[in-house]
């Protein structure tokens, strides 16, 4: 590793310094490498791709009326959230994978200029999972990209996910958050920073309750792990990931929100503070 010798202002010597914890930012040279780090690594990730064509079966009767990921939160369609936190991080190159209603949100958003960002449709003939739409829209991503399930609600750092993902020399990275009831949930088992396995219906006590929080960092190459027609990332491409030791999880503290159900949808409601 090399040493460098370099002159900063006090004022950002003092904003270094409040970055530092002892654990995650362990001084102040760490603070500067993950700086440059998330900065340097940030810039070569410049799309993402939004999953948006579930039919959204558990949210009925809203589903009826508009696709899940339409349902508003706080006067804005769900999508809507997601897209202004990549805008704020400067992805703005984003593939919208739409099925069920998916008229309905090409109509919303149109190309994406309104709110900043451009907008590529992939349109789902039939149901294709968490993973099957991928192969659609394979010609389309040559480089390391964001992917979200388009009904969570996140307020995560993306250039701090982005730059652990860059520095695992990962394949696939899952945000992880931590949740108080794990039982509609798999937990992550982990190995250091490494993903081993997803427990269904985990012990109340004894384990970590890490969960996959609907947000990913992928290598093109994930694509060549799914097969064609209806695939899932969780049961058809991260475990054989995990098997190979190439599967790493980033767990995050921000808030974080699942609309999976009425009540889930209720909390997010009366609890979601915004992307700031």
């Amino acid at each position: 590793m090399a040493k460098i010798t370099i002159d900063i202002r006090d004022d950002l010597v003092e904003e270094i310094d409040h970055m530092v914890d002892g654990k995650k930012i362990k001084n102040r040279s760490h603070a500067i490498e993950v700086i440059l780090s998330r900065l340097l690594h940030a810039n070569k990730v410049e799309k993402a791709v939004i999953l948006a064509g579930g039919k959204g079966t558990r949210m009925r009767p809203f589903t009826y009326e508009m696709p899940k990921p339409m349902i508003p939160v706080q006067g804005k369609p769900l999508l809507q959230h997601i897209i202004e936190l990549l805008r704020k991080y400067e992805i703005r190159d984003i593939i919208l994978s739409t099925g069920y209603m998916g008229e309905k949100i090409k109509e919303y958003f149109g190309n994406g200029s309104r709110f900043g960002v451009d907008l590529t449709y992939i349109e789902e003939k039939s149901e294709m999972g968490t993973a099957g739409s991928l192969n659609l829209m394979k010609n389309l991503l040559n480089g390391t990209f964001l992917m979200f399930n388009g009904d969570v609600l996140a307020n995560i750092d993306l250039h701090d996910l982005i730059a652990f993902h860059r520095e695992n020399n990962a394949v696939a990275t899952i945000a992880l958050t931590p949740v108080r009831d794990a039982s509609r949930f798999g937990v992550a088992r982990l190995k250091g920073s490494k993903i081993l396995e997803f427990i269904e219906k985990p012990e109340t006590t004894g384990r970590s309750k890490l969960i996959n929080a609907g947000i990913y960092v992928l290598e093109p190459e994930v694509i060549g792990y799914v097969p064609e027609g209806k695939a899932m990332m969780e049961m058809d491409v991260f475990p054989k990931l995990a098997e190979e030791g190439r599967l790493y999880g980033y767990p995050f503290d921000g808030q974080w929100f699942d609309t999976g159900t009425h009540e889930a949808y209720e909390r997010a409601i009366k609890a979601w503070k915004g992307i700031k």
